[in-house]
């Protein structure tokens, strides 16, 4: 599948997309706390997101019955909001998208609830910091594996390991579109990178090992193999003819 190049007229509605997915994380931040229900970020997360103009881009899709993707400690991504009431100690992992002109945004983070370990703050940090040491190379003639290998080493650096069965992608017209961008070094180059192209790079990182379970009931939610705290940290990013541009920060 070729990759979609935007012209200046459609990234700024990537810009408008991403801009309001950003707002939406912002609102689950704000409210993350323990004793909220994971249903409680997922609504707070489509007010935001309708607020601004925009519809929810995982609401529906595949047959996804929320707004966000709600993901607590051993849970790495695609968990179904709820009535999970989250405790002091936990992380969470909300991933979100937005879909406004015809484009879609798509960001995500975990957040503490409350005081955590100093072991799941490092996990957090860690998998963020993998995000920008990928992006040093997200930029024109650079080729994706260079983005890819930076972020898996320097998660296997810090003794953690990315998970290879989901894996980051395009993002513009259609909220996956081409190219796969796995979050460990993959055996070609891939595509050499160009100005236009919109990336949703996404770290999901393991405490322990990269295996991972999907629920065979609700045939979404993902966990850890050996149920240890995973990590995820999301961003749009445009390349550009110099330094990469992320869509979803604020």
């Amino acid at each position: 599948m070729a990759i979609y190049i935007k012209g200046n007229e459609e990234i700024q509605k990537m810009r408008m997309a991403s801009r309001i997915t950003a707002l939406a994380l912002e609102a689950a931040e704000k409210i993350v706390r323990p004793g909220i229900t994971t249903r409680d970020i997922d609504r707070a997360v489509e007010a935001c997101i309708r607020a601004n103009g925009a519809v929810p881009s995982f609401l529906g899709y595949n047959g996804f019955s929320a707004s966000a993707c709600v993901s607590v400690n051993e849970v790495v991504i695609h968990g179904i909001p709820g009535g999970l009431v989250l405790k002091d100690g936990d992380i969470v992992s909300v991933d979100v998208g937005a879909y406004i002109g015809g484009f879609h945004g798509d960001a995500a983070r975990t957040f503490p609830v409350g005081v955590i370990s100093a072991e799941a703050q490092r996990l957090i940090d860690v998998t963020k910091q993998s995000f920008f040491e990928g992006i040093a190379f997200a930029k024109q003639n650079c080729f994706l594996h260079q983005i890819c290998g930076a972020i898996q080493t320097h998660v296997e650096a810090n003794g953690f390991h990315v998970v290879r069965t989901y894996i980051g992608h395009g993002v513009g017209r259609e909220l996956h579109e081409a190219p796969e961008i796995p979050n460990y070094k993959p055996l070609g180059r891939g595509p050499r990178l160009a100005p236009g192209m919109t990336l949703a790079i996404e770290p999901m990182v393991n405490q322990g090992t990269w295996e991972v379970d999907t629920d065979q009931k609700d045939s979404w939610t993902v966990t850890t193999k050996d149920k240890k705290l995973s990590a995820h940290y999301e961003n749009t990013v445009l390349i550009t003819d110099s330094a990469p541009e992320i869509l979803t920060l604020l």
